[in-house]
């Protein structure tokens, strides 16, 4: 439980300083940063973690011994991995930089810029099992 507890402050945590992010003022010249766009890749899937959660009690309530029931209990662990996988790269992506690393652009040592370049080949991966498991689940839901 006390782990739980942990893993759910954390999980707080780094919505609390994705919530205070100020507006950065970007000159024209100026494409978005690597740290923007592996946080513009959150963002994007972040607001789906709502249609997972929806999608895995629409999943749960079908789910039984026959072949049809056994597809929906696959596709509710592959949502439920996907959520797990949000939540475990967002804790260790906190883990790692810190709120001005993150939202003003603090210069980048080099052994977190490798990090950053592992967080977003990681975030690309979290992006694809979110939107291939809904995909899933809602094609075999209106079957």
């Amino acid at each position: 439980m006390a782990k739980l507890k942990n893993y759910l402050v954390s999980v707080l945590i780094f919505f609390f300083i994705f919530s205070c992010k100020e507006e950065k003022k970007a000159t024209q010249s100026e494409g978005p940063s690597q740290m923007e766009q592996v946080m513009a890749v959150h963002d994007e899937v972040m607001p789906k973690m709502g249609k997972i959660g929806r999608l895995v009690g629409e999943l749960k309530s079908k789910i039984d011994s026959t072949e049809q029931g056994m597809a929906y209990e696959k596709a509710m662990k592959d949502l439920q991995d996907a959520n797990k996988s949000m939540m475990d790269w967002m804790q260790g992506f906190g883990n790692r930089f810190d709120s001005d690393e993150i939202l003003n652009g603090k210069a980048l040592s080099e052994e977190k810029q490798r990090w950053l370049d592992e967080e977003e080949a990681k975030m690309n991966q979290v992006k694809e099992k979110i939107n291939s498991s809904i995909a899933k689940a809602e094609a075999l839901l209106k079957q």
